[in-house]
C-alpha cells in the first residue's frame, strides 16, 4: 500500500513524513500547542492588562466602567468579553497580530495574556 503525500515546501519540513490523513490531526496539535504558548508559563495578570488596555486601547475602546465613551466604532471590552465565542487565548492569540485599524502596539505573549485575561474580568 502506498501512501500519498503531498510535495514539501520549505516551511513544512516535518509534514512529508506524515500520511495526509494525519495532517488535519498534526495541524490541530500545532494550533494547540501555539495557543497554550499564548498564555505562558505564568499565569496571566488582569491589574497589568487593565494598566496596558488604560495606555493602548483607551483612546478608541471604552476599556473600564467607569471610562467615558469614545467616538470610534470600536466595540467596548465589556462587549468583547460578552461574546458567546469569546475565549482568551484565542483573544491573546489575535493582539499579536492585531487587524489594521489598530496600532502596531508590539506586545509582548506576557502582555496579550494579562490583556486578554483583563477583559475577561468584564464579564
Amino acid at each position: 500500500m502506498t501512501i500519498a503525500r503531498r510535495p514539501a515546501s520549505p516551511h513544512l519540513r516535518c509534514w512529508p513524513f506524515l500520511p495526509v490523513s494525519m495532517w488535519p490531526i498534526f495541524a490541530g496539535f500545532s494550533l494547540a500547542v501555539c495557543l497554550s504558548n499564548v498564555a505562558g508559563a505564568a499565569p496571566a495578570d488582569p491589574g497589568h492588562g487593565e494598566k496596558l488596555a488604560r495606555q493602548w486601547c483607551a483612546s478608541c475602546h471604552v476599556v473600564a466602567p467607569d471610562q467615558r465613551g469614545v467616538v470610534t466604532e470600536a466595540p467596548p471590552f465589556a462587549t468583547v468579553a460578552r461574546r458567546p465565542d469569546f475565549d482568551s487565548a484565542k483573544l491573546a492569540l489575535f493582539l499579536l497580530d492585531p487587524h489594521p485599524k489598530m496600532p502596531n502596539m508590539a506586545l509582548t505573549r506576557a502582555e496579550a495574556a494579562d490583556l486578554a485575561a483583563y477583559i475577561a474580568t468584564l464579564r
